[in-house]
């Protein structure tokens, strides 16, 4: 990791206070991951880290350690820790672990109405940053979308799953090259699943949301494939 990329994280260091902990770097660490800074493959820097963010290196080696069982990182015997890169198996079990928890919470939801305040904004920033043609900025509102749905449970401890699972999938997402592909067709997707539980209308929610998940698990994984794997050009 170049000395420059390090420095970078100079910014976050505010964000660390005076009560700076391994959970807080992990905090941070996890976001940049997510968002693409430290993308797949990436072996991150002990020192470059923890000088730029102004921690111990046994700190330091705690958040990795809490990002690795998070499944974000790996490390490997004389190398060090890397971002870690998804197989295509992976890729098929994280959505079957959103279907699982995302259609249970639509359908345990209670009755109506439902609180859909931050759904919401996350359905209008999707839509925003489409319009400007950023379409990192649609994923990024996209996963704020599945992780307010997910929100609705009044569960922490459904959140911090989530959480993890979302976080991981962004691993896959900056492998594919084309975003605009990938994110574009759930924008309306997710504004009738809003629809849907304005109108108190909780099973048609998890109707739309099913079918969702569905063909976003098929899309992913084949533009995954793709980019791990390209298909052989012609023999010489």
């Amino acid at each position: 990791m170049a000395a420059s990329e390090a420095g970078d994280l100079t910014d976050d260091r505010v964000l660390l206070g005076r009560t700076s902990t391994a959970e807080r770097v992990a905090d941070i660490l996890r976001t940049r991951v997510a968002e693409g800074y430290f993308p797949p493959g990436t072996r991150l820097s002990e020192e470059g880290i923890g000088g730029a963010l102004g921690v111990s290196r046994n700190t330091l080696r705690e958040a990795f350690r809490l990002l690795t069982h998070e499944r974000l990182l790996v490390h490997e015997l004389n190398r060090g820790v890397f971002v870690r890169v998804l197989a295509v198996d992976d890729v098929d079990d994280i959505y079957r672990t959103r279907r699982l928890v995302e259609c249970a919470v639509v359908r345990g939801l209670g009755q109506p109405p439902y609180a859909l305040d931050a759904l919401a904004v996350a359905v209008g920033t999707g839509e925003t940053a489409a319009r400007a043609g950023d379409w990192q900025g649609v994923s990024t509102a996209n996963i704020h979308f599945h992780r307010e749905l997910v929100a609705l449970a009044g569960s922490a401890r459904t959140d911090e799953l989530m959480r993890g699972v979302l976080a991981e999938l962004r691993l896959a997402f900056h492998v594919v090259d084309d975003p605009r592909v990938l994110h574009e067709p759930y924008l309306a997707r997710n504004r009738e699943i809003l629809d849907a539980l304005r109108a108190g209308e909780r099973t048609t929610a998890e109707r739309l949301l099913v079918r969702y998940l569905d063909d976003s698990r098929a899309r992913v994984a084949a533009a995954y494939a793709r980019a791990v794997d390209p298909p052989a050009g012609p023999a010489d």
